[in-house]
């Protein structure tokens, strides 16, 4: 549970909107009046604010608070769901009704009175940001401005900014689970802009997590200034980039978004109970190389995919998907968990109370190797170092990608030579994991920064791995290597 001098969480006793178990059973029996198997309820509060720092000025500020409550009734693999922005009886129950009408049957009853549930602590903080005062988090932003624009006078603009919510759910379910979370967030940013002979190219850096301004005493403003001025002032000589199969060495930490997408969506149960993903009835069987295990590890202290419960109820645990090379599970929430008749394994997430929970990964990390860095570098006498990516796109039932990236280098006799520009990877998820022929010991986490998107619904999650070599993939460029 998070606490704080000044935030009051509204859930709780003595807060603005606070609830007991005797409301929640009689929402849970109007949920399950019609014979639904089981219904559970999400109260969510989240409190969000936003600073944004542009041309020497604060461009914008932004404050909102949104409330409401989702009812969801299943019955069989059946799912009803509707939801409420207000928190009187008479609206409640008219969700629990809509909810309930997935089913046509006798009036049903809850089968055990909730129970409050014991719940880890991984990002207990004093104070969460939104609680800091205005002129101190704009202050962060006008010292990452100052210090990039230092860096060298080819930097002609500088935007600095940072992203802070607080968010309370309360879980309430027919089978007996009464769990609340507060969940802090915070994410910072700074892009700046280089110009030389009319040429401009561009560098960021970012970082956060479930944490409190305390996350600056280890990257400051200026640091993450640095970082993203270095970077634009480096891809001034960048070169273009070459097109064809070759090596490619991704840097340890953010290279992860390539697993996360190209990889773990496919791992995701609700696609292989449907039979769309090309992991579907592959449990056991070898689909990477022997050196690649991946875990989705929502016990990481304060890293932005973490939690301590999930929107189901349920507590998350570190889950190996695959081991040495073999497909050993899947990330499930409740519905199916059921169906493969496992223990849930707390990835059922949601974006708001307006969503319906699915199977979700939370920090998803390929897992250290037996290389030394430089010893994978040596090893490469063409081809590409990937240190920054930007967008993509995959197809989730084959497991085919485009990563564009957005700091890259060419790699000559062992050797990380010139930046390049348009860069994109083309290849296969499963393929690429074959073909991990060096896998790196210095495993990194993301440092706070990514949103993942699915069926409309984005959710904040981690992604890490090592340095990694692949014996070949798709280089897509502008000129043949």
């Amino acid at each position: 549970m998070t606490s704080s001098a000044l935030y009051q969480a509204p859930f709780a006793e003595g807060g603005t909107s606070p609830l007991d178990a005797v409301l929640a059973e009689r929402l849970l029996g109007v949920a399950l009046s019609k014979g639904g198997d089981y219904a559970d309820l999400f109260f969510e509060y989240r409190a969000a604010g936003g600073l944004v720092f542009d041309d020497g000025i604060l461009k914008s500020a932004s404050r909102g608070v949104s409330m409401g409550l989702g009812v969801r009734v299943q019955k069989g693999d059946a799912t009803g769901y509707a939801y409420v922005e207000q928190f009187d009886w008479e609206a409640m129950k008219r969700a629990a009704e809509t909810a309930a009408q997935i089913a046509d049957g006798k009036g049903g009853t809850v089968a055990v009175s909730p129970v409050v549930q014991s719940l880890p602590h991984r990002y207990d903080l004093v104070r969460v940001t939104l609680d800091e005062p205005g002129t101190t988090k704009r202050a962060l932003l006008e010292r990452a401005a100052a210090a990039a624009h230092a860096f060298d006078p080819r930097i002609i603009k500088v935007e600095a900014s940072l992203a802070e919510e607080i968010r309370e759910i309360l879980v309430v379910t027919s089978d007996g689970k009464w769990a609340r979370d507060t969940q802090p967030l915070v994410r910072f940013g700074v892009r700046a802009i280089s110009e030389r002979d009319g040429k401009r190219q561009e560098g960021s850096s970012g970082g956060g997590g479930r944490t409190s301004l305390g996350y600056f005493d280890a990257k400051s403003p200026e640091w993450h200034a640095r970082q993203a001025a270095e970077q634009a002032i480096r891809m001034l000589d960048a070169q273009e980039a070459p097109a064809g199969t070759m090596e490619v060495v991704l840097a340890p930490g953010d290279s992860g978004i390539l697993l996360h997408e190209a990889v773990g969506h496919g791992l995701e149960a609700d696609f292989n109970r449907k039979g769309t993903s090309n992991y579907a009835g592959q449990i056991g069987n070898v689909v990477a190389s022997e050196l690649c295990t991946v875990i989705d590890d929502a016990t990481l202290l304060q890293s932005r995919g973490s939690i301590n419960v999930d929107d189901e109820g349920n507590e998350p645990r570190s889950s190996v998907l695959i081991e040495n090379g073999r497909l050993r599970g899947y990330m499930h929430d409740r519905l199916s968990s059921k169906h493969y008749k496992l223990t849930p394994s707390g990835n059922g997430r949601r974006e708001s109370f307006a969503s319906a929970p699915m199977p979700r990964m939370t920090n998803t990390i390929l897992t250290a190797g037996p290389h030394d860095p430089e010893e994978i570098l040596k090893s490469v006498k063409r081809g590409v170092f990937a240190r920054k990516f930007g967008g993509g796109q995959v197809d989730i039932s084959n497991g085919d990608f485009v990563f564009s990236l957005t700091e890259s280098y060419l790699v000559e006799d062992g050797r990380i030579t010139a930046p390049l520009k348009g860069v994109n990877l083309i290849g296969n998820g499963p393929d690429v994991l074959r073909k991990v022929s060096m896998l790196g010991n210095d495993v990194e986490v993301s440092d706070g920064i990514w949103t993942c998107g699915k069926d409309g619904q984005s959710v904040p999650v981690g992604v890490g791995c090592p340095t990694i070599k692949i014996s070949a993939i798709t280089v897509g460029g502008t000129r043949v290597s």
